[in-house]
């Protein structure tokens, strides 16, 4: 039986800037964003019967159709005239509705691993085309590393990853809706916005100081103001030595960058008795289409 073993990772946002609303709803955005090595773990099972069934420990995701895994699974079968079934074992390790992808992760590996499975010989622009119909992360998480995203967040520029950079990342409680988040931001009055040509050359330089005093998400303006828990864990980032802290995509999360990983630890040791979901972790810097996944028996989570 062929069965694959991959890593969903996880995605913050360096910055976040809305320029305009389309009119067919959809915003136009330019951000920077980076993979972190907090990730759920997908296992791929090949099945004669076809069919697809998503199988989790986690009670927060859906195991029907209507998970984006279930859809990326689907959409290579169509696509592509298979016959046969598959297996999606998730073990959620991201938190669920956080603003870090992990939804979208799940659907990107699903497709990496199964165009491997299938023998479709899929080319990464290929891959990513099939993403894009999923979801506007997708893409992204298909690629992996770090990137400039523009469009709808489909259009990406790679850039130079972070390598070895500590982030502190934390959620609250809360359940932020990304539809609301964007349907309260008022673009003309945005009075700052992240300057990203700066942040692209700190990137390129891997100067985490100018990174982490210019990281600007528009969509702060929304949130802050209506979740007191946002800005308390950036001001406790502050107060725990982060050089700099915001929130991640729409949000509830908030990471914060640390110097070494002495800093960040001390920092987690202090937040992760207020905030449950707090994570210690590192950027990630590789290409996930290069990654080579292992094949395992056990079929426990």
């Amino acid at each position: 039986m062929k069965n694959i073993h991959l890593k969903a990772r996880a995605k913050i946002n360096l910055s976040l800037d809305v320029l305009n609303k389309r009119p067919d709803g959809y915003h136009e955005v330019e951000m920077i964003m980076q993979q972190i090595n907090l990730y759920d773990e997908i296992r791929l099972f090949e099945r004669d019967v076809n069919e697809i069934r998503i199988l989790t420990g986690c009670k927060f995701i859906p195991t029907n159709a209507t998970n984006i895994a279930y859809k990326a699974a689907e959409l290579m079968k169509e696509s592509y005239s298979i016959d046969k079934g598959v297996d999606i074992y998730i073990k959620k390790n991201i938190p669920v509705a956080a603003g870090l992808a992990g939804g979208s992760t799940n659907a990107a590996s699903v497709i990496n691993g199964l165009n491997r499975m299938w023998r479709l010989g899929l080319s990464l622009k290929e891959r990513m085309d099939l993403g894009i119909k999923i979801g506007a992360d997708v893409p992204f998480c298909i690629m992996g590393g770090a990137a400039l995203a523009e469009g709808i967040g489909e259009r990406l520029t790679p850039i130079n990853s972070l390598k070895n950079v500590w982030f502190l990342v934390s959620k609250p409680s809360i359940s932020v809706s990304t539809a609301d988040v964007y349907s309260q931001l008022e673009l003309t009055k945005i009075m700052e916005r992240p300057d990203n040509k700066l942040l692209l050359t700190a990137m390129e330089k891997e100067d985490i100081v100018t990174i982490s005093k210019n990281m600007k998400n528009v969509l702060e303006t929304v949130t802050e103001t209506k979740y007191n828990d946002i800005k308390n864990i950036k001001r406790k980032m502050i107060e725990y030595n982060a050089l700099g802290s915001m929130m991640s995509g729409s949000g509830p999360t908030v990471f914060g960058i640390f110097k070494n990983h002495k800093r960040g630890k001390a920092a987690y040791n202090n937040l992760s008795k207020l905030y449950k979901q707090t994570f210690l972790v590192q950027s990630y810097y590789g290409r996930n289409e290069d990654e080579q996944s292992t094949e395992f028996k056990d079929r426990k989570l």
